[in-house]
């Protein structure tokens, strides 16, 4: 046997630490024995607001030319070498105790929800940036690749970590082998994921804002580490905007269409999701709206650096058909758990006139700048 390749190796060690994705799952495999079925079934489940697994063409992927970039390529693939996170995700003496026991109940319900749903996010990331640096060929996505799929991998052990704590554990072996995959064409990846991880960092960097100026609402030290984990999902989504610039056609033509519906859609995720947890955003003192707004208003900032149009976050129909399609999908919840078909068709229906009612609001048009990477400023 090959003693190298044994869980003994990882034994003590931390996902922090790693220096590639696979010593990162390797340590995650050995750290499965304390795993959860209840938190590895709520990661595994497949609803249009939670986190997918995705899969995609790795060939074209993998054909990727990125020398119309590669003076930007080169510096932010220097700056993720450097790997500035290493070490930086696991407990240390900023990290608070938490009584998890004396948590109110569904506060304690909601924040372990947001803890799966970030976990199972974070590693869909990590299983998709992994594969790709398994199949291809191409040096340049390769080593891309296998960068942004070590930091996923971290991030998701980070939150096992945390989960850990409450004796609940996502099983990320059995999420691999286990649960559904959707196929995207490459350029809805860009699309998607670009999105997901520059919200990603909106998200954080907001919370992580609110709580220096209010720290009397962090009522858990994760909030503490959010600063460097938004700059890392700053760099990922600085990434695909490079991996679009190299195709003008992603971003011109019939395809504006495709970015707005995706836009569209991130967004309204987003903020149906959010408005499930409302005791949790109580307890950080952040009102949901505000909150949206805020993100909103960062990301579609952000994406002017890649996408020739933002949504009118701003326009009288927004919030209305925002607050529509979030009842929509609360009655649909209520249908579906009551086994009320016509009202479950009824909700749908709703949803999805709000959802149209969103996407036909007129974009915003500007011109795409020259230079395409940008620092977090936020």
């Amino acid at each position: 046997m090959n003693v190298q390749n044994t869980p003994e190796k990882y034994e003590g060690k931390h996902t922090a630490d790693a220096t590639t994705v696979e010593e990162g799952l390797a340590i995650q495999e050995e750290q499965a024995k304390y795993d959860d079925d209840f938190a590895t079934e709520t990661a595994m489940a497949n609803t249009l607001l939670t986190p997918r697994f995705y899969t995609t063409d790795f060939d074209e992927l993998d054909a990727i030319d990125v020398s119309p970039v590669r003076d930007e390529w080169d510096g932010l693939i220097a700056q993720m070498v450097a790997d500035p996170n290493k070490g930086h995700f696991k407990k240390n003496e900023d990290w608070d105790h938490v009584d998890w026991d004396g948590m109110e109940p569904q506060l304690k319900k909601e924040f372990i929800d947001f803890l799966i749903s970030s976990c199972t996010a974070e590693f869909s990331g990590c299983v998709l940036y992994k594969e790709m640096k398994r199949r291809g060929n191409n040096d340049d996505i390769t080593q891309l690749f296998q960068l942004m799929a070590r930091d996923e991998a971290r991030h998701a052990g980070f939150i096992n970590d945390a989960l850990r704590e409450a004796g609940l554990r996502v099983n990320l072996g059995f999420l691999t082998q286990k649960k559904k995959y959707t196929y995207f064409r490459p350029k809805f990846i860009y699309y998607a994921t670009y999105l997901s991880e520059k919200i990603g960092y909106a998200r954080y960097i907001t919370i992580f804002r609110h709580l220096q100026e209010n720290p009397e609402h962090r009522f858990h030290p994760i909030f503490k580490w959010f600063e460097e984990w938004c700059n890392d999902e700053f760099s990922h989504g600085e990434a695909f905007a490079l991996l679009m610039k190299t195709d003008p056609k992603l971003t011109s033509g019939h395809n504006v269409w495709w970015i707005k519906f995706f836009l569209t859609a991130v967004y309204a995720t987003m903020y149906v999701r959010d408005h499930q947890r409302p005791t949790f955003h109580k307890a950080l003192g952040v009102d949901p709206d505000w909150y949206a707004h805020e993100v909103f208003t960062k990301t579609s900032k952000l994406s002017e650096q890649i996408f020739p149009i933002t949504l009118d976050i701003d326009h009288p129909r927004w919030q209305r058909q925002l607050e529509k399609l979030q009842k929509a999908n609360a009655d649909l919840a209520v249908a579906t758990e009551n086994g009320q078909f016509m009202r479950k068709i009824g909700a749908q229906a709703r949803a999805a006139a709000a959802f149209v009612a969103l996407f036909t609001i007129p974009a915003k048009k500007h011109r795409v700048p020259a230079q395409t990477r940008m620092e977090p400023a936020y």
